[in-house]
C-alpha cells in the first residue's frame, strides 16, 4: 500500500531557480535562502520517497488562458522543464509515475472532483524552482513526480476550502493505491507578495508568521478565508497559498513542523517548511484496483474504452491524427507520409497501422475515434465506411443494418 510520509510547503519564486543556476549559493544575498532548504534536502535523503506529489500552478507557460483548468493531473511518464522565455533551465527531465497518477486521477473523479489531465506539457518554475534545491539531480532525479496544477492566476480560483478538500481526496487516493510507495506531498506558492499594480512590492511578515502557525494548528480557519481576505493580508499573488492548503489536507490532523524558515530579500517572502505526521487512529483506505465505474467493460465484446492508459500508450498516434486539423500538416501527410511520421516520432507498429488504414487495429491500440475520423476525412473515407471496416463488413452490408440506409 502507498503511504504519505509527510509534507513540504515551499515558495516557488522563479529567481530561486535563477540564483541556483548561476551558482549563487554562497552569495551573501542568497546564502540564507539556500541554507533554509538544506534541512529539506536532508529530510528527503533520509526518507527516500519514491514520488513527490506536487501541488503547483503553471504561470502561463504550459497552459494559456483560453483553456486554463481549475485542477489538472499530469500523467506523463516524463516531464521536461519549461522554457519561460529565456531558454530551458539546465535541469534533466524528471520521471512521472503514470500508474499512480492515473489512479489518483480516477480516484478524484470518482470522488466527484472534476479534474482535467495533461500529458507532454513541461513543468515551469511552479515545480522546478524549489525542486532543484530539494532533490539531487545529477545525472538524474532520485524519484518520480505526480504534478497537480491548480489555477491561481485567472479568477474564479478554486476556494481555499475546495483546495483543502482536494488534499483530503488525494490522501484517500494515495492510501488506496495497492503498490508499496512512499509519497511526500508538496504544496507551493507564496508567501506574501504582490507583483502588479501600484501595490507592487507589498509584504506582510506578521501575516506570514500567522499563516505558518495556522497551517499546522488551524487549517480549517484558513480554509474558510475568501480570496479577497488572503489578498488584503498577503498581497494579490499570495492567494496562491491555497496550494499549501491542498498539501495540508493530504496530511492527517496530527502533524508537527520539524523545520520552518522564511527569507524576505526582494518582493516575495520565500518560505519552506517540513511537516511530519503523528498517529491519528485513521484507518487507511481500502486498496482499489482500476476504475470501479468501468469494471466489467473489458468483458463486453467489441468494446474498447478510451481510458488514460490508452491515452498514454497511443499519445503519439492520437496527436498524429489530431494534427489533421491543420492544413499544413494535412499537406505534409499527402506529400510525404514518412516525414509526417518522423515529425510525430511514430514507431514501426504505429506507422504500419496508419499505412494499412487498419481502423480496428488503431482503436485497439488506443486511438480515440474522434481523432481517427479526422484522418478518415483526409483519405476520403466516410464514417460509415470506417464503421463497416471495424465490423469486418462491406459498406453495403453495414448500411443494410441501419434503419434509414439512405441517410448515411
Amino acid at each position: 500500500m502507498a503511504k504519505i510520509i509527510g509534507g513540504i510547503g515551499t515558495s516557488h519564486v522563479p529567481t530561486i531557480g535563477l540564483a541556483y543556476d548561476k551558482k549563487r549559493q554562497n552569495d551573501p544575498a542568497w546564502a540564507p535562502l539556500f541554507e533554509n532548504y538544506k534541512p529539506v534536502a536532508k529530510w528527503l535523503e533520509e526518507q527516500k520517497p519514491d514520488v513527490l506529489l506536487f501541488f503547483y500552478n503553471d504561470h502561463a507557460n504550459s497552459f494559456f488562458f483560453d483553456c486554463y483548468p481549475t485542477f489538472a493531473v499530469g500523467i506523463s511518464p516524463n516531464f521536461e522543464m519549461a522554457d519561460e522565455g529565456a531558454g530551458k533551465r539546465p535541469l534533466p527531465d524528471i520521471k512521472g509515475h503514470p500508474k499512480l497518477a492515473i489512479h489518483v486521477m480516477e480516484s478524484l473523479v470518482n470522488d466527484e472532483f472534476d479534474m482535467a489531465m495533461f500529458q507532454d506539457r513541461p513543468l515551469d518554475h511552479g515545480c522546478n524552482s524549489p525542486l532543484a534545491l530539494m532533490w539531487p539531480h545529477e545525472p538524474t532525479w532520485p524519484g518520480a513526480i505526480v504534478p497537480i496544477a491548480i489555477n491561481v492566476l485567472q479568477y474564479p480560483l478554486p476556494t481555499a476550502a475546495r483546495c483543502y478538500k482536494l488534499g483530503k481526496a488525494v490522501r484517500r487516493a494515495i492510501e488506496s493505491y495497492p503498490e508499496d510507495l512512499k509519497v511526500a506531498v508538496v504544496g507551493t506558492g507564496g508567501l506574501s507578495h504582490q507583483i502588479h499594480g501600484e501595490r507592487t512590492g507589498f509584504n506582510n511578515i506578521e501575516w506570514d508568521e500567522e499563516f505558518l502557525r495556522l497551517i499546522v494548528e488551524e487549517p480549517e480557519r484558513l480554509a474558510k478565508m475568501r480570496h479577497a481576505e488572503l489578498v488584503e493580508l498577503g498581497g494579490a499573488e499570495s492567494a496562491e497559498v491555497i496550494m499549501w492548503l491542498a498539501m495540508r489536507g493530504a496530511l492527517n490532523d496530527n502533524i508537527r513542523c520539524i523545520h520552518q524558515s522564511y527569507y524576505l530579500a526582494t518582493t516575495t517572502n520565500m518560505a519552506v517548511a517540513i511537516y511530519e505526521q503523528g498517529g491519528d487512529g485513521h484507518a487507511p483506505a481500502a486498496p482499489v484496483y482500476g476504475n470501479p465505474q468501468t469494471a466489467g467493460l473489458e468483458e463486453l465484446e467489441g468494446t474498447y474504452p478510451f481510458d488514460l492508459n490508452a491515452s498514454i500508450h497511443a499519445a503519439r498516434l492520437n496527436r498524429f491524427f489530431w494534427r489533421h486539423r491543420e492544413p499544413a500538416f494535412r499537406e505534409l501527410v499527402a506529400r510525404d507520409l514518412d516525414a509526417a511520421f518522423d515529425e510525430l516520432q511514430l514507431n514501426e507498429e504505429e506507422r504500419g497501422l496508419v499505412t494499412r488504414q487498419d481502423w480496428l487495429g488503431l482503436v485497439k491500440y488506443g486511438v480515440s475515434f474522434f481523432v481517427l475520423e479526422k484522418f478518415a476525412r483526409v483519405v476520403k473515407m466516410s464514417n460509415p465506411a470506417v464503421y463497416a471496416s471495424m465490423r469486418g463488413e462491406t459498406l453495403e452490408d453495414f448500411l443494410k443494418t441501419r434503419r434509414v440506409p439512405e441517410s448515411a
